[in-house]
């Protein structure tokens, strides 16, 4: 289909007809125990009549803003654009993402379609991305810019130290001068890169003018959400001054920087639900940094905030660190060696990523310095036949292929994807599908499944004229996406048959008034002031089997293993759970292991009964108990608007406002 000078807006925007939507309207959503109440909570955004998107409604958004996407790329190469091909794909991706056979990653579900990206900026719709501070002599503050930048539109960090001893801390110029902070995204960014590089190479820092940043509880446009004031950013500022005024003459450390970044994390994720967005890579023989998280005030006030995790190497001992791990749950082992120089492990030793040089705060996404995480996800319990997979795996793929045609904000990283247009397609709800279908099985759909997206990769970019994706396949932890759809995270085991998710809100939540109106149990924060916990019973029958306290941490870290040989060509997000007796055996499990994984954490199952467990196993009685309370949600109007704010992993979830139980 060739264009003539016809108005450009209305030939480039994709739209699916109303009638065909309309056949969705009434529809049953096939939502997990806890699904609406996740969807409402965090992905509904609010519409113009105050109300909030029903789920028919997020999948157009979605479906349309993907496919426009897509449709102006065509246009602007001037390539081959059949619409009635296009029209039909569409309403097939709409129908498999509204019945929850695949799914983008949160922030895909959050921002896909939204003003924000096409005018603003696409970072918004990447989960994570990784930072180098190998250049910090060079770049500065701009390094801890970039990051606060990310954190600020909801995309995860990872970073390294390998910064340390590039510089050494000078004291500021003094000046008279007043720097008036923007109530802007960037205007709390540019403060920050100010003031850290008067440390960095002795620039005048001026007093700084918070007057116009707009008051706590004022409604965020376009991105969405509530302002936290400027409470936090006045309170990181001073956080650094203490930081690096205590450092003046003294070469920077691995600690300073994971210090300030961790400060940094701990300004952005500051309201009431706190999770880990970054994940901090440090030397295996730097002592200071493996005992950072010893000192409990810092590790109450900010060194919470990012999960650390060693370079590991082939061949290393392990000993001085496997006991840091059975008792805290860190360090996390990243093997970069084997990321480098492989993809999948049954394609053997491979050159064409080596520029990798970390990953993403989960870990299932190798990452030069720059680059960003680019998810989606499928749910091979949901399907019957390979076949019918194979229809949902084309559509996530197509899904995050077009994603890399999405630009940031930021040069750097634009180039970086342009060139390796590096995707994700995960799986989860992988133990409901060893159960459905048996391992063999699961482990020949994932092997025939990865060559037939190489196939696709092939076909689209031909079509698309762009390279070919450098790796293409993960598995990420499932973050929020997996309570809507019902499924078990990623690779990871359910909790129990019987158990009871919990929720935070803030107290003057408009969804929390629904919920205590239909009869769920809660309860003021133990942690937190200004939040209320929220118990959902749920019950596990979707092809159960076993629980997690059932699974040997040998039979896990084989799995995670039989996974990166068949399907994952990127790296696999994975917290092992270990009971008592295996924790002698971790450090033979890492020796036996670190030739056939890429990156890999472990976390002590706990059955301890410490205040409001996020997941706590309980018995069928309590269960119905609890739900015979309960009265039916069938529509909420109303919804907190506040969108998946980080990639998290089940570890996440024991960091509980900055206390890591």
């Amino acid at each position: 289909m060739s264009y003539g000078p016809k108005n450009i807006e209305s030939i480039r925007r994709f739209k699916l007809s109303d009638i065909f939507i309309a056949n969705y309207k009434d529809k049953k959503v096939p939502w997990g125990p806890l699904g609406y109440v996740v969807y409402k909570r965090t992905y509904a955004r609010i519409l113009e009549d105050g109300t909030t998107e029903e789920w028919y409604q997020t999948c157009r958004r979605v479906i349309e803003g993907v496919f426009t996407i897509q449709k102006r790329h065509v246009f602007t190469l001037g390539l081959e654009w059949n619409d009635l091909k296009a029209q039909q794909t569409a309403k097939e991706a709409y129908d498999r993402l509204f019945h929850m056979k695949w799914c983008p990653a949160g922030r895909g579900l959050w921002m896909m379609g939204t003003p924000y990206v096409e005018n603003k900026t696409g970072a918004g719709l990447f989960s994570c991305a990784f930072r180098s501070t190998k250049d910090l002599a060079d770049k500065g503050g701009y390094i801890f810019r970039w990051i606060m930048d990310a954190l600020m539109l909801g995309v995860g960090v990872g970073f390294d130290t390998l910064g340390a001893g590039t510089l050494a801390i000078k004291k500021p110029q003094e000046t008279e001068g007043e720097y008036i902070i923007a109530d802007s995204r960037e205007g709390w960014c540019n403060s920050v890169e100010i003031l850290l590089n008067g440390y960095y190479f002795g620039k005048e820092v001026p007093k700084f003018n918070y007057s116009r940043i707009r008051k706590a509880g004022e409604p965020i446009k376009g991105f969405g959400g509530i302002s936290a004031g400027s409470d936090p950013l006045e309170k990181l500022h001073k956080n650094l001054q203490n930081l690096y005024n205590n450092r003046v003459g003294e070469t920077i450390k691995a600690v300073d920087i994971v210090d300030t970044e961790n400060l940094i994390g701990a300004c952005i994720v500051s309201g009431n639900i706190r999770k880990s967005a970054a994940i901090a890579l440090g030397d295996k023989d730097d002592s200071e940094f493996l005992e950072m998280k010893r000192d409990k005030e810092k590790l109450l006030s900010h060194r919470w905030s990012s999960n650390n995790t060693i370079v590991a190497e082939v061949g290393m001992d392990y000993s001085k660190h496997v006991d840091n791990t059975i008792h805290n749950g860190e360090p996390g082992y990243f093997w970069l060696e084997n990321a480098r120089h492989y993809g999948r492990f049954k394609d053997g030793i491979k050159y064409d990523d080596i520029r990798v040089c970390g990953v993403n705060p989960c870990s299932e996404q190798q990452l030069e310095s720059g680059e960003v995480c680019n998810l989606t996800e499928t749910n091979m319990a949901k399907h019957d036949n390979f076949e019918d997979y194979k229809e949902t795996l084309e559509i996530a793929y197509m899904y995050a292929k077009t994603l890399t045609l999405v630009n940031t904000h930021w040069p750097e990283t634009n180039a970086i994807m342009l060139k390796n247009r590096r995707i994700g397609l995960s799986q989860t709800g992988i133990s409901q599908a060893f159960n459905k279908f048996g391992k063999r099985e699961v482990f020949r759909w994932s092997d025939k499944g990865y060559q037939f997206l190489q196939d696709l990769d092939e076909k689209y970019s031909d079509w698309l004229c762009i390279p070919r994706s450098k790796r293409i396949s993960s598995i990420k932890p499932g973050g929020t996406v997996p309570l809507l759809m019902g499924a078990t995270p990623g690779i990871h085991y359910p909790e129990a048959e019987y158990y009871i998710r919990r929720i935070r809100f803030a107290k003057d939540s408009e969804l929390l008034k629904v919920l205590i109106k239909h009869g769920y149990d809660h309860e003021p924060c133990a942690y937190s002031d200004n939040t209320t916990v929220v118990s959902f019973p749920v019950h596990e029958n979707f092809y159960f089997d076993r629980d997690k306290s059932q699974v040997s941490m040998w039979e896990q870290l084989e799995n995670v293993a039989q996974f990166q040989y068949y399907w994952a060509d990127n790296s696999i997000s994975v917290t092992i759970s270990f009971q008592e007796h295996e924790a002698k055996d971790i450090k033979h499990a890492l020796k036996l292991y670190e030739t056939r994984l890429k990156s890999v954490s472990f976390l002590k199952y706990d059955n301890s009964e410490y205040v409001q467990k996020p997941l706590e196993a309980i018995t069928k009685k309590i269960y119905e108990s609890m739900s015979a309370k309960i009265k039916p949600l069938e529509r909420i109007t109303t919804g907190d608007e506040i969108g998946e704010k980080f990639c998290d992993s089940d570890k996440c979830d024991f960091i509980v406002d900055g206390v890591k139980e």
